[in-house]
């Protein structure tokens, strides 16, 4: 085998997924089809669930640090530092469960340097053209500048887009609704008068500081170019515009689909290249780096010796939050078509979320922290449910926070000192704690079980952390 694991795709949930496995103990190879990483800006933040999951894996002063301007560029190019829903600028930020405003090609950086850290290996310039699958390994083979390569690996994710090609390769069904609307825009320069920002009859004119952008009923015939844009500028707003250059061209559409397993056999999708949706409300990133997170280890436990089922709980608990976000993007783009009757709608859906639990109800349906996964036992309370970073107090008195003691991927049991000897167990870290207990946490944050007996807590950690 040249790896336990081949990822394609060195993008964020790629890099994220192959860290988690080289972190569990596995060896992971992630194939790129480009020589270089892609300097695009195509998403400017990460969602409650991924900013905590990456804290857990120290990465938490790196996002600190890139916040502060990714918050000052989201503020400058939409006018305002509340999110929004359908482009409707009123939620407010949970103060205990915030989001990271950071460009994907910063973020893709921080994510390289961890991977590379653990000893995961890169290898750009590898397109990926074919896959052959059994029942005992995965064989891909990759075009590169020095010719076909064969590597083999006993399983393969594609974390490569939404084109992916192991989707295709592999077979994976990918169902869903066609697009609405489509959307052009980048960093342009004009030359003379701009119309204003806004909805129009034809569609939406958006501009802040160098972006500039329409979003208009999709269409087949708008080029990504200069001209295109003003054409379409033309026919979203009725103004003559001269647009005199076009960086970084961005062209997506509302497209929602969603692969429909996540596993066959031993390939599996992760990211973008297992659903695809409007970028409305920026969560993609969120829902693709959850996705690797909740894999990660889970494939590096089969690797170690776990059954391969416990692959299948992937599917089961990430493809109800990946339908959960088209459905909300779906809702967004019907928000966002032009037309009177939507315009009534989004004042209506404006006044609405002036109330704080409509504001607080929309905040966590983009966010994803109100899901709670389907487990295979009874669950009750915050069982199911990705734990906030909630903070811990010692026997001594010594504060720290969840985060700090989930760093090597394993799994931690929260748990009083009276309560030690009772549930004492050498399948997961156990840590002691006078203001919270007893609980066990997954190491990928999600509460596992809580407040039960030795029977129950059994019965959890036969589920996640078999014996070995």
């Amino acid at each position: 085998m040249d790896a336990d694991v081949i990822v394609v795709g060195a993008g964020p949930v790629g890099l994220l997924l192959a860290a988690e496995v080289r972190l569990g103990g596995g060896r992971a190879v992630v194939l790129e089809r480009l020589a270089e990483p892609a300097p695009e800006r195509k998403a400017r933040g990460i969602g409650a669930l991924a900013t905590e999951a990456l804290w857990r894996r120290g990465l938490g002063p790196q996002l600190e640090a890139a916040d502060p301007e990714g918050a000052r560029d989201f503020a400058r190019d939409h006018g305002t530092e509340l999110g929004h829903f359908a482009d409707i600028h009123k939620l407010v930020p949970d103060p205990l469960r915030r989001g990271t405003k950071i460009w994907q090609p910063d973020l893709e950086r921080l994510l390289t340097a961890h991977a590379e850290a653990l000893g995961v290996r890169i290898l750009r310039g590898h397109e990926v053209v074919a896959v052959e699958a059994d029942a005992d390994q995965v064989t891909v083979v990759a075009k590169t500048f020095e010719g076909e390569q064969r590597l083999c690996a006993d399983y393969l994710v594609g974390c490569d887009g939404g084109r992916s090609t192991v989707r295709k390769l592999a077979g994976f069904g990918f169902p869903g609704t066609p697009a609405l609307l489509r959307t052009i825009a980048g960093e342009v320069r004009f030359g003379g008068a701009v119309p204003e920002s806004g909805r129009y009859a034809g569609g939406t004119f958006q501009r802040g500081g160098s972006l500039a952008g329409v979003t208009e009923p999709a269409r087949e015939d708008v080029p990504v170019t200069a001209a295109g844009l003003a054409t379409a500028i033309r026919r979203v707003t009725g103004t003559d515009v001269v647009v005199e250059d076009l960086r970084e061209p961005r062209d997506f559409t509302d497209q929602a689909r969603q692969a429909d397993t996540y596993r066959r056999g031993r390939v599996l999708l992760a990211g973008d290249a297992a659903h695809v949706h409007s970028p409305s409300g920026g969560q993609g990133l969120n829902l693709g780096l959850v996705d690797a997170m909740n894999l990660g280890w889970k494939l590096a436990a089969v690797l170690r010796g776990a059954a391969p089922a416990l692959l299948d709980t992937y599917t089961r608990e990430r493809h109800p939050a990946a339908e959960a976000v088209l459905r909300n993007t779906r809702a967004q783009s019907a928000l966002l078509a032009p037309g009177p009757h939507v315009d009534a709608l989004r004042d209506i859906v404006g006044e609405l979320m002036d109330i704080p639990a409509v504001n607080r109800y929309f905040g966590e349906l983009l966010s994803g922290v109100d899901q709670r996964y389907e487990l295979p036992y009874p669950t009750t309370g915050p069982v199911g449910r990705h734990s906030p970073d909630v903070e811990l107090v010692d026997e001594h008195g010594v504060r720290t926070r969840l985060h700090e003691h989930l760093r090597t991927g394993r799994g931690l049991l929260v748990v009083t000192p009276e309560q030690r000897v009772n549930y004492a167990t050498d399948r997961v870290r156990i840590l002691t704690a006078t203001n919270t207990g007893p609980w066990l946490v997954r190491p990928d944050g999600v509460v596992a079980w809580a407040e039960g007996d030795r029977q129950s807590l059994e019965v959890a950690l036969d589920t996640w952390f078999p014996a070995g």
